[in-house]
């Protein structure tokens, strides 16, 4: 007959806790930190509204410091840009801020203008309808903006709720532009049409809608005790640090600094507008909700105003141009190019080799949604740019994500990028 055998099981704790007993007394165990932990958030995750990629260090849920890594989606625009003409060019800012296409082509548009001294010279109803579309561009980009915000922190319903009113416009911008997503509407002296039959009384239509849902969207948000507790007195940015740092549009103002370019650098038809500045208190990601609810509200005034004001009427009885009379900066009318030499010249040489800028410098910058859109570019003389540089928003936006994260729990990281409202393709361009 075997033996019978013994075996002990081990027993973890157990053993760790006669391993302290044992110790001498002058060893004995300190609450100490811990050992940190790098993290990777991204650059495919969730809540990071692109390829961004941040390098969390954490102690425990504490993030002691935090490193953006960017140009996951680097595609060269500005190096591109100095080997086409200008019109080449513009397709490509549809891809900047992919969800303002529209914004973006009125912004490189504008820059060139004023390089060749014709920003002054835009006829009113090309203003105005530059103004709508930049615009309803800010719309879009907020409803998207606040959707997916809403949908990191849990609130699902806002998200279908933006995302219904933000396929409204889609449908107009097709209307428009021929075009849901990459629209390239915008001509270097004007805009590539006139506005269709019946589409301003359907944008018309669209603000009263909208207006609705925004005010039930801050109905479900604005006094909700989770976004509450989830945004408030997380990533507050002060005053001064938004100024250093170089943040722009809502962000910025979130801070309470009082600062857009329509204004304070006005251009096209803004200076005979009426509309207010949304401006926050406490610099975090409340206000930051609270300044995009506001602008959105702001932007549904701006664009009734231009639609009671547009030059021509709705319809455009009047014939009131939309392009720059200069058949340099233009190309002609279809049938005048196939009845005359002159404009067929004009138009060879627009298409072969571009608008002829002069040789200078300029900057514009452009309030675009997520801050200010810039472009330098550098001419000397002819079709192409010599040097182009884009300021990014969403880029400098981003340069304070350091300097901020740090001391935040790991969950407030998913708050403080939603409010940010970043792209990442005009982030890395």
């Amino acid at each position: 007959m075997s033996e019978t055998q013994e075996i002990t099981m081990r027993d973890t704790a157990a053993r760790a806790q006669t391993a302290a007993q044992s110790l001498p007394p002058t060893e004995e165990l300190q609450d100490l930190q811990g050992e940190k932990m790098v993290l990777n958030m991204g650059p495919s995750h969730p809540s990071t509204h692109g390829v961004l990629r941040i390098v969390l260090e954490l102690d425990g849920e504490v993030i002691t410091k935090a490193v953006p890594d960017i140009g996951y989606l680097h595609r060269g625009d500005e190096k591109i840009a100095e080997n086409m003409t200008y019109t080449q060019f513009i397709p490509y800012t549809d891809r900047l801020d992919y969800l303002a296409p529209l914004a973006n082509n009125v912004a490189y548009a504008l820059a060139v203008e004023k390089l060749l001294g014709i920003h002054d010279k835009l006829p009113p109803r090309c203003q105005y309808i530059r103004v709508i579309c930049a615009e309803l561009a800010r719309i879009s980009s907020h409803l998207l903006g606040l959707g997916s915000f809403a949908m990191d922190v849990g609130a699902m319903t806002v998200f279908l709720l933006t995302f219904t009113e933000r396929e409204k416009i889609y449908n107009l911008c097709e209307a428009l532009t021929g075009a849901r997503f990459t629209t390239t509407y915008t001509r270097i002296g004007g805009v590539s049409r006139d506005t269709p039959p019946g589409w301003c009384q359907a944008v018309r239509q669209f603000l009263h809608e909208v207006v609705v849902n925004i005010d039930e969207t801050e109905v479900l948000l604005t006094r909700n005790k989770i976004w509450v507790d989830r945004t408030k007195d997380v990533g507050v940015i002060s005053p001064a640090d938004a100024i250093d740092f170089g943040l722009s549009g809502p962000n910025l103002r979130g801070s309470g600094v009082n600062y857009d370019l329509r204004k304070d650098q006005p251009y096209l038809c803004y200076p005979d507008l009426q509309f207010e500045v949304p401006l926050g208190e406490v610099g975090d990601c409340y206000d930051r909700y609270l300044c995009r609810i506001e602008e959105m509200r702001q932007s549904v005034r701006i664009i009734h105003q231009c639609l009671d004001k547009i030059p021509g009427g709705f319809e455009n009885e009047a014939k009131e141009p939309v392009n720059v009379a200069d058949g340099k900066v233009i190309l002609p009318p279809k049938h005048k190019v196939l009845t005359r030499m002159e404009e067929l010249i004009h138009q060879f040489m627009l298409v072969t080799e571009g608008v002829n800028c002069p040789p200078g410098e300029i900057y514009f910058g452009h309030e675009n949604p997520k801050g200010e859109l810039g472009f330098y570019i550098h001419s000397r003389g002819g079709g192409t740019p010599y040097r182009m540089k884009i300021r990014s928003p969403s880029f400098v936006n981003l340069s304070i994500l350091s300097h901020l994260l740090p001391g935040h729990l790991m969950s407030d990281t998913v708050s403080i990028l939603g409010s940010f409202d970043f792209v990442m393709g005009e982030c890395d361009r």
